[in-house]
């Protein structure tokens, strides 16, 4: 495995978008139909790059939601670094420059064998293939005490929206001088550096408006991604503010009170004066009614073309996909997306299949003015998607290295999702 350099990396996220493109397919006589069900990063990119490279194929996009907020940068929000507006993107573009048929509605359920997608509102969509993005779902049954109701009361924010808009009230109604209880999941979960970015951004928030608050993290896991650069960044920004408490040292997470905002470990229970748990993870509602989904929890899938081992004709890209060394980051799902759409398109059209391109990018927040970034690329090996290259930030880089990668952050997430969701012609 190769480990890239900084300017390397430099140069290959200013490429890595196009890189994802491959070539612009002509345009096939067929007639074939693409139903893309879930408007995510994964569900948005798959169907504008169909509808873009092939443009005869007619593809419908099935999302209920007319806005997506992003979750990648919600954690700003939280710590009041921005708005949750700016985080917000609507389908006029994919609807209207790239004729994709949006259709707000939510899916009942997919018939493999009439090849039909069937809407709650009744009517059925007929397909050729059909490409899921079901997201994560959240298994309570796996943490005593917390359900779907309790995080009304305890947030997990881990679905930017209404979730995030809580947690960011109860940290602004909270006094100063209380605990803020994170409990971190165990893997495999969403964006894996985003609890300690969350801890992060919100000791600024504190230190800014409540300075004698601390922040303690409850750890399923004994390391985490990352740990390194977090550690040095907390002892430098937030020096006695966070405690990081691994599942070793507690002996893991027993229950949650709702009623009295604590959590429950082996060891000892923890009061908060506002908590966040973020509950254990699994492939998302749609995927586990739908027959996608093996004892892992998660979408088994070819490593070429995100088809599912499980139900042939149905592809899954995103966070519920097992995609071997991938980690489930919007990037990734961005990147998964792309490989799929050409790889249907070649199936339909009978056009060349390319080897896909697969990467992810990420930027991590340890302060407004100090960010690590890494990007990894990947291929299809063995059966499975493995690692090629790497870089990832590290200790003891100059503070102008960090500022000039929270700048990069800010235009990654324009350039980003502008290519999700259209606003920028290719």
């Amino acid at each position: 495995m190769k480990s890239w350099t900084r300017r390397e990396f430099g140069r290959s996220t200013g490429a890595i978008v196009l890189a994802g493109l491959g070539p612009r397919l002509a345009a096939s006589e067929s007639k074939a139909r693409v139903v893309v069900v879930g408007g995510g990063i994964g569900g948005a990119t798959a169907a504008k790059y169909l509808a873009a490279s092939a443009r005869t194929i007619e593809i419908t996009l099935v999302e209920p939601n007319p806005n997506y907020t992003t979750c990648f940068f919600s954690n700003l929000y939280i710590a009041g670094l921005c708005s949750l507006e700016s985080l917000t993107h609507g389908y006029e573009t994919l609807a209207q420059r790239y004729g994709i048929n949006v259709v707000h509605d939510s899916v009942a359920a997919v018939d493999p064998v009439a090849k039909t997608v069937g809407l709650k509102s009744g009517p059925k969509l007929p397909y050729d293939r059909v490409v899921v993005a079901p997201g994560i779902a959240f298994n309570y049954e796996a943490l005593a005490g917390y359900d779907e109701a309790a995080t009304q009361v305890i947030p997990h924010a881990w679905n930017a929206g209404s979730q995030t808009q809580l947690l960011r009230r109860q940290l602004e109604s909270m006094e100063d001088g209380g605990v803020f209880v994170l409990v971190a999941p165990p893997n495999p979960f969403r964006c894996p550096p985003a609890p300690y970015e969350r801890a992060s951004l919100i000791a600024y928030y504190f230190k800014q408006h409540k300075p004698r608050s601390r922040i303690l993290i409850l750890d399923a896991k004994d390391s985490f991604n990352a740990q390194d650069l977090f550690l040095d960044a907390w002892e430098r920004h937030y020096r006695g503010m966070i405690e990081w408490l691994p599942a070793q040292f507690t002996g893991g997470i027993k229950a949650i009170d709702v009623k009295e905002r604590s959590v429950k470990t082996a060891s000892e229970t923890f009061k908060a004066a506002v908590a966040n748990v973020i509950p254990p993870q699994m492939a998302g509602q749609f995927a586990q009614q739908n027959g996608l989904v093996d004892q892992s929890g998660w979408c088994p899938i070819d490593p070429i073309t995100f088809e599912s081992k499980l139900q042939p004709g149905i592809h899954v890209v995103g966070d519920a996909s097992s995609a071997g060394d991938m980690p489930k980051s919007a990037f990734v799902a961005n990147s998964q997306a792309k490989a799929c759409a050409f790889a249907i398109i070649a199936a339909l059209t009978g056009s060349e299949r390319q080897p896909p391109h697969l990467f992810n990018t990420c930027y991590t927040f340890l302060s407004p003015d100090d960010a690590v970034s890494n990007a990894i690329s990947f291929k299809p090996a063995a059966g499975t998607i493995k690692i090629v290259d790497n870089f990832v930030s590290q200790v003891h880089e100059s503070a102008e290295t960090r500022h000039q990668a929270a700048r990069e952050a800010q235009s990654w997430y324009t350039a980003f999702t502008r290519d999700t969701f259209g606003y920028a012609a290719f």
